[in-house]
């Protein structure tokens, strides 16, 4: 590779950025491994236009540094233009208000599009954020089965709040407390359900929920 090459420079963006391979490839709903391949097998030989645009908007770069032709890269700024509406990908991935559910693999389904001015209002991010389903009633009566909620995976130190998180292999949309010495309990709203208290290295915070839309 030299250094036109829009695989490099995708590997000295995710270095300066300090983001792993596989948080980029969970940011554009593919599965964990395959901006690795990409990178240093060569497969796919270019990333398709979606996923490009999401890339260069995260790292505020043109299109062009991660293979679009010159003359169809477009927002050298990366930042979105008012009045712009930008499509969240919607992950074949459940968060478990129940029991807990197997990841699987973080594959789009789909998108919801918003409105960028709505998201530069809420201090949002369009490119760390994915919409999932919340499966089961550990947290009625805030989220009910069947609810989309918006998920700002990016990174920061934990705090209370409703979160998605990883438990080993499960996923659940939790209550965090970090009140707790040497504990993190993952708290259900749902009173028929008894708080989890586990060691902060147990949990892997996926990110936070800060929007929801579901049937009346």
């Amino acid at each position: 590779m030299n250094m036109t090459d829009p695989r490099m420079h995708l590997l000295e963006l995710s270095g300066q950025r300090g983001v792993s391979l596989a948080q980029l490839s969970a940011l554009i709903g593919r599965n964990s491994s395959y901006l690795q391949q990409f990178v240093r097998k060569g497969s796919p030989r270019k990333l398709e236009e979606t996923d490009r645009r999401t890339l260069a908007r995260f790292f505020g770069v043109d299109e062009s540094q991660l293979g679009a032709p010159e003359e169809n890269s477009r927002n050298p700024s990366g930042k979105l233009p008012r009045g712009d509406w930008v499509d969240v990908s919607r992950l074949a991935l459940g968060a478990s208000a129940g029991p807990g559910v197997l990841a699987g693999e973080e594959q789009a389904i789909g998108a919801f599009r918003f409105a960028a001015r709505w998201l530069r209002a809420q201090g949002l991010d369009p490119a760390m954020l994915s919409a999932i389903a919340v499966a089961g009633d550990s947290m009625e009566p805030t989220l009910r089965d069947g609810d989309e909620i918006l998920v700002d995976r990016t990174p920061r130190g934990l705090r209370d709040g409703i979160h998605v998180v990883r438990v080993d292999d499960a996923v659940l949309v939790k209550r965090l407390d970090t009140g707790r010495p040497g504990a993190i309990a993952l708290v259900s709203d749902n009173p028929a359900y008894r708080p989890l208290e586990l060691a902060p290295g147990d949990i892997e915070v996926i990110g936070r929920v800060v929007w929801k839309s579901g049937r009346l």
